[in-house]
């Protein structure tokens, strides 16, 4: 797997837990789904900050910033898909600026690095 093909996956394996991690968090305690579901959120976000440390880049500024625009677009997505959420051209649109501002970040060629 090349390693903008492994980052990319990482990232989105990232999303999942820390996304879904906040959704289980809030069906937990504002939904009153109860407790274990707000405990399995603490654990999946927990496992959010491992998945980020085997990024192949060994910047942890630079991996958090470019996560934000995967986590942006990825909450817009967990929404559609989770509790059907309908989003406007702008959250798109938004969301669209977030992923081109990421891959800027992440995969731009740099001198030496």
């Amino acid at each position: 797997m090349t390693p903008l093909l492994r980052s990319a996956a990482l990232f989105v394996v990232a999303a999942l837990f820390e996304i879904g991690g906040a959704w289980l968090v809030w069906q937990g305690v504002r939904e009153h789904r109860g407790w274990l579901w707000a405990a399995g959120g603490v654990v999946a976000l927990g496992a959010y900050g491992f998945v980020a440390t085997f990024q192949p880049d060994g910047h942890f500024g630079r991996i958090l910033a470019a996560y934000g625009g995967i986590f942006v677009a990825g909450s817009i997505l967990w929404g559609v898909v989770a509790d059907g959420y309908r989003p406007d051209r702008w959250d798109i649109t938004g969301a669209l600026i977030c992923l081109a501002g990421m891959a800027v970040i992440m995969w731009a060629p740099r001198n030496g690095a």
